[in-house]
């Protein structure tokens, strides 16, 4: 099995879960590969981020989606159309959390795999 993360930054946000202000989160479009098979899946990772050095990811505030699954292989073609909706669909998952993203405000440079 293969697992890519096509897309990783991290973005100040804001979100409490389990009591507990999130001030980080960690965003992903990942690609998960195997015996034929492909699955693209989007996930926001919420995480304390008390200060500027502070990166321990928790994964107690996290939600995912799956953009596609199914027969294939990773595509270039597939991955620019899911990186290009990457803001909507991962919005989406953090409302469920109550959090938001903070997508002009990247902690980190964007990592592309």
């Amino acid at each position: 099995m293969k697992v890519i993360d096509v897309f990783l930054c991290y973005y100040g946000a804001e979100c409490v879960a389990n009591e507990r202000e999130r001030h980080a989160a960690a965003v992903r479009l990942t690609a998960t590969s195997d015996a034929g098979m492909i699955t693209y899946e989007y996930s926001v990772s919420f995480f304390p981020h008390d200060d500027p050095e502070d990166f321990m990811i928790s994964y107690d505030a996290c939600v995912s989606g799956i953009a596609y699954e199914g027969k294939g292989r990773r595509s270039k073609k597939k991955e620019a159309v899911y990186l290009a909706e990457l803001r909507e669909q991962v919005d989406a998952l953090a409302a469920q959390l109550d959090g938001t993203i903070d997508w002009e405000n990247p902690l980190i440079e964007p990592r592309l795999g």
